[in-house]
């Protein structure tokens, strides 16, 4: 039994997009973050910073025995083995891995926050996660109705895309 549950949300929106978000979604559970379930993917339109492409983003719950700091450089890792770089505040990348909560767990850590402190602003993060975890909590309410709130407006499904996790050998969920 893991100690942790998580939330991570995934980015994409500079080469094949849906390739880098399958390939974290690979590379979680090798690295000790087992995937319990993973979003729809959807479409969304960039927040902030200089004009660029549409994104595609997903959210996965997992469960770990890392601590909030070990998932962190672990998310950095697979981010760059997916070649992100960080030229740009808030631009273009290959994949982008946002830890959004853990548990309950309040982190305040010059390299980490925790819960995200934009998560409840954004509906590129609330709209998947309440799909996967509707009854998922942020200081600022449920996540069902925050996303209600936020609406869909620039956050679109792509019922044509999906990312699959993979029966490990032992049974599990990769």
């Amino acid at each position: 039994m893991s100690a942790h549950r998580g939330v991570i949300s995934l980015g994409s929106n500079l080469g094949d997009r849906l390739a880098h978000l399958q390939s974290a979604v690979d590379a979680l559970a090798p690295c000790g973050l087992h995937p319990l379930v993973v979003s729809s993917v959807y479409e969304t339109d960039p927040v902030g910073g200089p004009e660029q492409g549409a994104f595609l983003n997903a959210v996965a719950l997992i469960a770990t025995d890392l601590d909030p700091l070990e998932v962190l450089a672990i998310c950095q890792d697979i981010e760059a083995r997916n070649n992100r770089l960080r030229e740009v505040h808030w631009g273009p990348r290959t994949l982008d891995l946002d830890i959004i909560a853990m548990d309950d767990l309040r982190v305040d850590d010059p390299i980490l926050t925790l819960p995200h402190p934009r998560a409840a602003e954004r509906a590129f993060v609330c709209i998947p996660w309440a799909e996967v975890d509707p009854d998922a909590r942020l200081p600022e309410g449920l996540v069902r109705d925050l996303a209600e709130v936020l609406g869909d407006g620039g956050v679109h499904r792509r019922r044509d895309l999906s990312l699959t996790m993979t029966p490990a050998a032992d049974g599990r969920i990769r």
